[in-house]
């Protein structure tokens, strides 16, 4: 079919996918990479000092069985506040996954007796395996956290969550936008739904999505300031905007997170955020990429407790 000049491979102009394009999106879509290999022994390893709790299990077919696992603070104490941290809610988005995993294996002892935390790092494996946005039934996780959601992954998520909800303090939801958002992803759900496609433009860098019901410009633009020393931060395009939305702050967006179905919605915490990280850049490597995840999480939790608690 062909969108705007653009051409997608499956379906046909203007007409929604059924079952039978989906079939032929997921088929056409291969394993590049091993969740069991790169993800599960980091979990492994982490049971030294973490509670490793497995919250459930995707099973797809010929494609295998997906454990889901979450970590969980140790030294648990239900009169401290809770946080979390979610990866891999877009399996193709690599650094959200290692830079969880990273700040789970370097960073969180130092909230020990400060902060109860919960870790999801690969909340999508099976797109994790195969470097894609959604999931293997075509169905986006992170428009999904809503009551009527489709995406397992994240049913799963929140009925694991749904015991905690209303006593967060804060949630970082990890994510990248990268070169394959507007060459792929984007034409694909235009093709899955019917629409033309509208070519965007990618910011080169990172930036933050702010809830727009619960805005929270402080703890916005201190994680900003501390993944600066890291990688550089985007600036907005000729219209004042980052992927269509207006530019609230340097490297800051809202986006009304719960209509939307998305991940940042999960908790009801009052210090909310999704991480943005260009791996796709020339300014910016792998490494840096997992390290501005990590470092956007220990900002974002130290300035929730300075602030938060009072």
């Amino acid at each position: 079919m062909s969108t705007n000049g653009l051409s997608y491979p499956i379906g046909v102009a203007g007409t929604p996918w059924g079952p039978e394009e989906k079939a032929r999106w997921r088929a056409s879509v291969k394993k590049q990479r091993s969740y069991a290999a790169d993800v599960l022994p980091r979990i492994e390893r982490l049971r030294e000092r973490f509670d490793v709790l497995r919250y459930g299990v995707l099973s797809y077919g010929a494609d295998g069985e997906f454990p889901l696992f979450a970590l969980k603070s140790r030294a648990w104490n239900d009169a401290l506040p809770l946080a979390l941290v979610t990866g891999g809610v877009h399996g193709y988005e690599t650094s959200g996954v290692h830079g969880a995993l990273r700040f789970a294996e370097r960073d969180a002892a130092a909230f020990e007796g400060r902060l109860n935390i919960v870790i999801a790092p690969c909340v999508s494996p099976w797109a994790y395996e195969r470097i894609q946005r959604w999931n293997a039934e075509a169905v986006d996780p992170n428009r999904s956290f809503s009551a009527n959601g489709a995406a397992r992954e994240s049913r799963l998520l929140m009925d694991f969550i749904a015991s905690l909800r209303g006593h967060f303090l804060a949630h970082l939801d990890l994510h990248e936008t990268t070169d394959s958002d507007e060459s792929e992803f984007r034409p694909a759900v235009a093709a899955r739904d019917g629409k033309p496609f509208e070519p965007g433009e990618i910011p080169d860098g990172f930036y933050l999505v702010d809830d727009s019901a619960n805005p929270q410009p402080g703890f916005q633009n201190a994680i900003i300031a501390a993944v600066a020393a890291v990688t550089h931060i985007a600036e907005p395009d000729a219209k004042g905007e980052i992927i269509g939305a207006p530019l609230q702050a340097r490297g800051v967006i809202h986006y009304d997170v719960r209509p939307l179905g998305l991940c940042a919605s999960l908790t009801g915490a009052r210090f909310t955020t999704t991480t943005e990280v260009y791996p796709d850049s020339p300014r910016a490597t792998p490494e840096q990429c997992n390290e501005a995840q990590a470092t956007a999480v220990r900002a974002g939790f130290e300035y929730a407790l300075r602030h938060g608690l009072a």
